[in-house]
């Protein structure tokens, strides 16, 4: 794609989670918006993935181990064609198949199940673990949120990475600097992020997760890299594209009303 679709996808997707968390009246819009440029990527430029066929098994695998930002990974999955874009304003309703958080058993293009913090990037090791097992030559990716890397879990899965020398895999930090609580400097500081993972023996990359160029150049260098993990330290805005959310840790964790929807969808354009 070029960089005028790129940009536009970044914004539908933007666009189908701020539907989806206005529709439920209850969401993580900050934290989904932040990654829509990292999602984007992955699922339109990256991935070996086939909409027709979800669980063809030399697919790509991909874990939102963040995944309180589940409206952000809906958005690319109906905007990629796993399912209709119809299904997004029945998020969190009773009777649809898109939870809160996401649901490997019933949405298609849903790799993991998570929501409990530190889960999903051990997960996502042992599926990389598995590709390694029975050489097979799929690629897992995952988010965490800079939030959940406090949680002890994320570092024993770092160690298991670098011990099974996973170089299948690549995890990206969300490193916005907000979560539920504050800023991430106040609730528990887990800076320096990227000298940490290199001590746990990962290469580490230091990107801005909203350009392209920075996102491509850091998922073939960990794809050139072996015998080693990759974490992408990924330095993101908040609530990226909607002014009154960026930065701003009030949006962690509610729903527009519709007054601030309407401006959220005229400054990304979907009022057009």
């Amino acid at each position: 794609m070029n960089e005028e679709k790129k940009s536009f996808k970044a914004r539908q997707i933007r666009l189908g989670a701020l539907t989806a968390i206005h529709s439920a009246g209850a969401g993580h819009p900050g934290g989904a918006l932040s990654i829509a440029e990292i999602l984007s990527y992955l699922y339109f430029e990256e991935m070996n993935i086939d909409p027709k066929d979800p669980q063809k098994a030399d697919r790509d695998r991909f874990v939102l181990s963040k995944g309180h930002a589940s409206a952000a990974l809906y958005a690319v999955l109906a905007e990629r064609g796993f399912f209709d874009k119809s299904l997004l304003p029945t998020f969190r309703k009773n009777g649809s198949i898109l939870q809160g958080h996401p649901d490997m058993k019933h949405i298609p293009g849903v790799d993991m199940s998570t929501g409990s913090l530190g889960q999903g990037i051990s997960a996502a090791c042992g599926m990389a673990l598995s590709a390694k097992l029975s050489d097979k030559p799929f690629r897992v990716y995952a988010i965490l949120g800079d939030g959940e890397i406090e949680e002890g879990q994320v570092w024993e899965a770092a160690m298991f990475a670098r011990h099974y020398k996973l170089d299948n895999l690549c995890a990206f930090v969300d490193f916005n600097g907000l979560q539920i609580d504050g800023t991430v400097q106040d609730v528990i500081d887990p800076t320096p992020i990227d000298e940490k993972f290199a001590a746990f023996g990962w290469n580490v990359i230091c990107i801005d997760g909203h350009d392209y160029d920075q996102i491509e150049n850091a998922v073939n260098a960990a794809k050139e890299t072996k015998d080693k993990p990759t974490a992408v330290i990924a330095k993101t805005v908040k609530g990226r594209g909607v002014s009154y959310m960026e930065n701003a840790v009030d949006w962690h964790g509610k729903a527009p009303n519709d007054e601030q929807y309407a401006i959220a969808l005229s400054e990304l354009g979907g009022a057009d």
